[in-house]
């Protein structure tokens, strides 16, 4: 059974997306996520969606509970998320209102915790390949048919919430990488903990401060309103082609879990049961 998950700013939420909608709260034993979760349906397939940053925008990159985000995704039974993030481009090629379909991430973040294994119990999951390729080929193939989309590259994930400075800019462009934004980690980490397949569908606000001029908040909102249509007709028909096909990202915690199951805390086993249920009794 399919159940996708999208996770994105306010603007991509609209209840005309959705069939069947309701409200619900999840509580997780990593705190409260950002918002309640809109439950409903598109195009049939069961849908849940979260506004990342809470309605009204009240959470900053850093501050969000990236945790109990992906846990109540999983408490639901998603088993696929599509994350709708706004991003920097690092190259010319990359122009503002294209889309991007990223297939790595580098990490610059610091102040995030990024695992559920901590408290009496280790994990050391797989994670060379951070997206699930089946998930990205259907955004890529879903968007090119009416979009300038990119099928892969590299997105630098920076803590924020400030912008990049010039230098780092420069440097970011010299390292090769191609987009810049400030989401996609811890959340594709969570998710592959949790083992469910996760793409980013990213779209392009602004040329980042190597191209010498800056970046306000204004032309990121602006620039991701621009786009929010096309999003959301991806979604619509991404959606009806996912298939509840096998995926290496829902047997991520297969041999992954390093301490003995009599080691472990009962409180962490009963905390983590909708992740090591299969595996840890």
């Amino acid at each position: 059974m399919v159940k996708v998950g999208i996770i994105g700013g306010s603007g991509i939420y609209d209840p005309s997306m959705f069939d069947h909608v309701k409200e619900q709260k999840v509580r997780t034993p990593f705190g409260t996520p950002g918002d309640s979760f809109i439950v409903g349906s598109m195009n049939g397939i069961e849908a849940v969606f979260l506004s990342r940053h809470g309605r009204g925008h009240k959470y900053s990159p850093t501050d969000l509970n990236y945790r109990a985000n992906i846990y109540g995704m999983k408490k639901l039974g998603v088993t696929h998320i599509i994350s709708v993030s706004a991003v920097g481009s690092l190259k010319e090629s990359l122009k503002p209102l294209d889309i991007v379909i990223p297939d790595q991430v580098y990490d610059r973040t610091t102040k995030r915790v990024s695992t559920y294994f901590e408290g009496g119990i280790v994990a050391h999951i797989s994670f060379a390949d951070p997206f699930c390729r089946k998930l990205s080929d259907i955004l890529y193939e879903t968007a090119k048919e009416k979009y300038r989309v990119h099928n892969g590259g590299t997105y630098l994930c920076m803590e924020g919430p400030q912008f990049s400075t010039k230098a780092e800019s420069r440097i970011y462009r010299k390292l090769g990488f191609d987009v810049i934004g400030m989401t996609a980690l811890p959340e594709a980490k969570l998710a592959r903990e949790a083992e469910i397949c996760f793409a980013i569908l990213a779209t392009i606000t602004d040329y980042d401060v190597w191209y010498e001029e800056p970046v306000s908040i204004g032309q990121v909102i602006e620039y991701a309103a621009k786009n929010e249509e096309a999003v959301k007709d991806i979604l619509r028909r991404a959606v009806g082609r996912i298939e509840d096909t096998d995926c290496p990202c829902r047997h991520a915690l297969e041999g992954a879990i390093a301490t003995s199951p009599d080691a472990i805390p009962e409180k962490v086993k009963r905390d983590l049961k909708p992740l090591i249920g299969p595996y840890i009794k």
